[in-house]
Parts: structure tokens; C-alpha cells; sequence
């Protein structure tokens, strides 16, 4: 692979660790090699490819840590449902929900349920998503488990995109066990997760503590089982009904609590004493019609690291742009762009312990880059009905 530089560079937003925040740079180059950045300034060396920026807007490529594509069918008929009065409640109940996708995969063969996948994760990166965490948790069994994580495996080495993959056995109660939740508890922790920990693709546990799904003791059980065998922990938290799941999240200093909508007080003072993240997802609030959003603000003044993230799923967020999640969050949350750029790129890289290869454009990092077909940062949201993209460069190439 020969060198590229990026010229003409309009504006150049990303996170500085000299000055602990997000910067904004003018008239810089940047230059590539072997996929990684080399060199940044006002000029850099020659290169065997250019690439004219035109004046526009540059950023680091997005990092979406909350993800769920390993599915095979799109639940739209849930949509609809939503859109007649059903709640997230009545649809579960009516038979939909999780586990109404727990059935195709399965029955999927890993060919089908791969190729799936790779066409979602071409669309992520179309979409300016450079690395993504990625969920199982349709399988709700050992074997539909392990084979999921072994697509998200494959999938990762054959596409661009960088895949961090989760175990999410404890994503809900399948259908067999539901009058004896315990036994699926056990499942999980004494069959799933050493079989996980044994193939050895997983990097996190995660768990969703709600009504109807899984408790607090459940879910501690759960989460120290995988620390035992090596899976990083995260929770669902407080997304329907405040559990007690984000006190328990952060008295463990699990890695991340997930939703928040239902965050209370005394949870937000435990979480900043923690160094626990927390990962918001305005796109499931705004998905499920509701309006009450995760309380941003009062996290950020806690201290609390805030990342923002898709919850890209089948049934309550089928929303894969982070460009609209950004969107989502100034106007619902009152995010300022910069902070919501840091949360859509630096702070989650650095959740998921890579960001000293991705989250940031920095010498010695991996060239994950947008050039943007406008301006300003604020220009982000202001176009999102056409996402603005000029062109998404992965590991130094440009993909479009």
C-alpha cells in the first residue's frame, strides 16, 4: 500500500489528548501510510496519492458501541404496532419482541446468517461507522450463541470495518424457559459462558437488567461469571424501570451502563464515583416514541464519560446512522456538536480499550477518517436528511 495525503483540509475536528478535549484545526494535511497516520501539520510529506478535501470538514471515523445485527429478519410489523398505541410491553407480550427473532437465527445456517451481516455492516460504513461493537443475543442458546459470535468472527475478518464482539446470552428469556428463569440463569453461567470464554471471540458480557427480563441478582450473577472467565461486563440499564441496575453497575465498575432513561439521583452520584461509562441511545427513545430521554446533562456535570451510540436492532431502533443519532441527541438531549462528536468517536473507542489505535485522528493511529461534504460541525445535523458524506477512508483506503 503506498502513501496518501488529504489536502485542503477545511477544518479539522477531532480529540486532542494534549488538550483533553476536541480541537479544531484549520488548513491542515494529513498523511498516510501502511494504513496508519503519520504525520499532521500545515504541510506534510509528498505522497504517492492525493486526495483534494476541498475545503471541507474532516473528522474521525464514528465508533457505534451498542449494536445488535446479528439477526435475520427485519421486525416491521412492530413499527406499525408502535405506530397504533402498542408499547415496547405489548408487543413482547403479543409474541414479538426479542425472542420473535430468536427463531431465524436459530434456524439460519452461518452462510445466511453471515451474509447478512456483512451487507448491514457495508451499510455502517457507508455511513461513516469505521468500528462497531457488535451483540449475539438472538440465539438464547449454547449453540445459536457460539454460532453468532463465530459469524460477527468471520465477518470481521472478511470487511473493512473493525467488529468489537459481545456475548449477550442474557438478552432475554427464551420462550422454554419461561416459567423457570433460574435454570436459563444457569445455562448461561455454567454452559454458555465457558464455552464463549473458550473460543475465545467475545471481548464483553452484557446483560439487560429490566422487568420481565432479567433481575439484579440475576444479572450479578451473570456479569461475575464472565469477569471469571475473562468477559469485560456491561448492563442494560434503566431503560423501562429503575431495577437498581446502574447502582449495581457502578459498584462493580462494570465497563459501561447502557440506556438511562431512568436514571435517578443517588444512581448518577454512584456511576461518577465509578469508572463507569455511560452509553446513551436517543435513537431507541425516539424509535419507541417516547420522550423521555436520558438526562445528558446531568451526567456530564456528574463527570461521567458519555458516549453515544445506534442500539441498531431489529425491533425497537433500526437505525444505523450515527449522523442521525448525532441529530437525535442536540435536539432531544441538548448536546453541544462537539461534545457530541467526542461521544460518537473518541469516548466510545476508548469504552471499548481501542483507542489508542481508533476514536481519534492522531499520529500512529489507523486512518479511519470522514471527509465531510460541508463546512461546519454543526452542518452535521443540519443535513442529516441527506448525510452529508463526501467520502469514508478505512485503514488508509478510500472507500467511496
Amino acid at each position: 500500500m503506498g502513501t496518501l495525503k488529504l489536502f485542503n483540509i477545511g477544518d479539522m475536528v477531532t480529540f486532542s489528548h494534549k488538550e483533553n478535549s476536541m480541537i479544531s484545526l484549520k488548513n491542515m494535511e494529513i498523511l498516510i501510510s501502511n494504513g496508519k497516520i503519520v504525520e499532521i501539520g500545515s504541510k506534510v510529506s509528498d505522497a504517492d496519492q492525493l486526495f483534494d478535501c476541498e475545503d471541507k470538514l474532516v473528522t474521525p471515523g464514528f465508533v457505534d458501541c451498542h449494536t445488535h445485527p446479528v439477526f435475520v429478519d427485519d421486525r416491521e410489523n412492530e413499527f406499525e404496532m408502535r405506530s397504533k398505541g402498542s408499547s415496547y410491553e405489548d408487543i413482547a407480550n403479543a409474541g414479538g419482541g426479542i425472542n420473535s427473532s430468536v427463531i431465524g437465527v436459530r434456524n439460519s445456517s452461518e452462510k445466511e446468517l453471515y451474509n447478512r451481516v456483512i451487507s448491514r455492516m457495508d451499510k455502517f460504513l457507508k455511513l461513516g461507522t469505521t468500528t462497531i461493537e457488535a451483540k449475539s443475543g438472538y440465539g438464547l442458546n449454547t449453540n445459536a450463541e457460539i454460532k453468532s459470535l463465530k459469524v460477527l468472527h468471520e465477518v470481521n475478518l472478511n470487511h473493512q470495518i473493525d467488529i468489537v464482539p459481545t456475548f449477550m446470552g442474557a438478552h432475554a428469556i427464551p420462550k422454554e424457559y419461561s416459567s423457570n428463569i433460574d435454570s436459563y440463569v444457569d445455562l448461561i453461567c455454567d454452559s454458555m459462558i465457558p464455552q464463549v470464554a473458550q473460543q475465545g471471540i467475545a471481548v464483553f458480557n452484557d446483560v439487560f437488567c429490566e422487568k420481565g427480563y432479567f433481575n439484579l441478582k440475576q444479572s450479578k450473577r451473570i456479569l461475575k461469571k464472565g469477569l471469571e472467565y475473562g468477559l469485560l461486563p456491561r448492563i442494560h440499564s434503566d431503560e423501562f424501570n429503575n431495577l437498581g441496575a446502574t447502582k449495581l453497575a457502578g459498584e462493580l465498575s462494570l465497563v459501561s451502563a447502557d440506556h438511562l432513561m431512568k436514571i435517578g439521583k443517588n444512581d448518577i452520584e454512584i456511576l461518577a464515583d465509578s469508572n463507569t461509562k455511560a452509553v446513551l441511545l436517543p435513537g431507541t427513545t425516539f424509535s419507541l416514541g417516547q420522550s423521555d430521554y436520558a438526562p445528558y446533562h446531568k451526567l456530564k456535570e456528574a463527570g461521567i464519560e458519555v458516549a453515544i451510540a445506534t442500539d441498531y436492532n431489529p425491533g425497537s431502533c433500526n437505525i444505523q446512522s450515527m449522523v442521525f443519532i448525532i441529530t437525535i441527541a442536540i435536539i432531544f438531549m441538548k448536546m453541544d456538536i462537539f461534545d457530541a462528536l467526542c461521544s460518537s468517536t473518541y469516548i466510545p473507542a476508548k469504552l471499548l480499550n481501542i483507542n489508542d489505535v481508533c476514536g481519534s485522528i492522531e499520529e500512529g493511529k489507523s486512518a479511519d477518517i470522514i471527509v465531510w461534504d460541508i463546512y461546519e460541525p454543526i452542518q452535521i445535523p443540519y443535513h442529516f436528511s441527506i448525510s452529508p458524506l463526501k467520502s469514508v477512508i478505512k485503514s488508509g483506503k478510500i472507500i467511496f
